[in-house]
């Protein structure tokens, strides 16, 4: 454990603007990437506009409360997200399935993931990839986010190159603040050019539902079973190497039973479980947030702050994102993974004995590559192990 971990954080006396930026656009990444998803796994079970609602606030209760302790007690940081590639199974899984059996095989999942935290199995599996592939592995899963920016000029070229080239400019003159220039400039071309859309926007104070839990061999096998492998396999695998890659030893045990845990006491108002992230950790942890390493962890602590607000609010959450032009946020999101698509690669391609290996971690990973419901992380670690396994012998 190192001095800083040590010394008790301070996170008002370290926060700058370019951390709560940081915080923010995490935040907001992580909202406008999926929520939908949950409206319609939602609407599709036949759930009522209430239990949709709590399920929002106990998703972004339990976020907030795991980013900021994480980030707190571990001086790093430690972005938690809730499962996307879980909310995308739900669309076709949870119609049909009583919404009590669901919550039921939501505990179960959560149960199994606190148990792989709780025995230390994770960390130990965690400890044994090499460097350069989880670096390679980072790379890869922020690969596709970094180019939406290039894609999203076809439709909104003035707003997303003003954004660009403020962030070139800014980066030059004011490093720290570039993302925050970007994203004040995106706001204001998309005011000035009428996209900016709030007339839907409406506070409402999310309720949490109960909902009983009741275990179904069914609903374990086609939902609680899922959601752990997608769980373990898509995103806290992915989200260890984002911290591992940008330098930080954070013990992975505490970080799994702790969300497992979470997860499992927030299912029964929704929650189908949250874990550790890695895009919007990737943001909060690489050096557009900060120069210094040791205080990104601020980021994440105000990505809680924010989920909370958001989690409060969680009835209005989805006019509120729509009133940003979609070209925004994923422009924003862009810039701000820059710099760690950049260490990444750096990382990867540092020894020459694992080059090939991280390059094919970080090609089948950027690839989107899906078997089996299972992402491309996750095969993207396998395909670079192997290829480090066959090519170890030659001479």
């Amino acid at each position: 454990m190192t001095d800083a971990t040590r010394s008790l954080p301070r996170p008002l006396a370290d926060t700058t603007a370019s951390t709560m930026v940081a915080g923010f656009i995490a935040m907001l990444t992580g909202y406008t990437s999926s929520l939908v998803l949950m409206f319609q796994a939602g609407q599709a079970a036949g759930l009522s506009e209430g239990q949709i609602s709590s399920w929002i606030w106990a998703l972004s209760i339990g976020m907030a409360i795991c980013s900021i302790g994480l980030s707190l007690r571990y001086r790093a940081p430690v972005v938690i997200a809730w499962s996307t590639p879980g909310a995308a199974l739900l669309i076709t899984s949870l119609p049909g399935v009583p919404y009590g059996e669901a919550i039921g095989a939501f505990i179960f999942a959560s149960a199994l993931i606190a148990l792989c935290g709780l025995t230390g199995s994770f960390d130990r599996l965690m400890r044994r990839v090499p460097a350069s592939l989880a670096a390679a592995l980072l790379a890869g899963v922020l690969f596709n986010i970094g180019i939406e920016i290039f894609r999203a000029v076809e439709v909104q070229p003035l707003l997303v190159l003003g954004m660009f080239f403020t962030y070139l400019v800014a980066k030059r003159v004011q490093p720290r603040y570039a993302v925050l220039g970007a994203l004040l400039v995106g706001c204001l071309i998309a005011g000035l050019s009428g996209l900016l859309d709030f007339q839907r926007l409406s506070l409402r104070i999310a309720v949490p539902v109960w909902t009983t839990p009741s275990l179904s061999v069914a609903a374990i096998f086609s939902i609680g079973i899922p959601l752990f492998v997608i769980a373990m396999a898509s995103q806290n695998m992915t989200g260890l190497a984002v911290l591992r890659a940008e330098g930080y030893d954070t013990p992975a045990s505490p970080l799994i039973s702790v969300t497992g845990i979470a997860s499992l006491l927030l299912a029964p108002f929704g929650s189908h479980g949250i874990h550790l992230a890695a895009i919007t950790m990737a943001i909060c942890a690489g050096p557009e947030a900060h120069a210094d390493r040791g205080k990104r962890y601020t980021a994440a602590v105000w990505c809680g702050v924010f989920y909370g607000i958001a989690g409060i609010f969680g009835a209005t959450l989805a006019a509120l994102f729509a009133a940003f032009p979609a070209a925004l946020v994923l422009s924003v999101a862009a810039l701000a993974l820059l710099g760690s698509i950049g260490s990444g690669l750096t990382q990867a391609m540092q020894q020459p004995s694992e080059r090939e290996a991280a390059l094919v971690t970080f090609m089948v990973t950027a690839s989107g590559l899906t078997l089996f419901g299972i992402g491309a992380a996750l095969w993207g670690l396998i395909a670079g192990v192997l290829t480090l396994v066959i090519l170890k012998g030659r001479g």
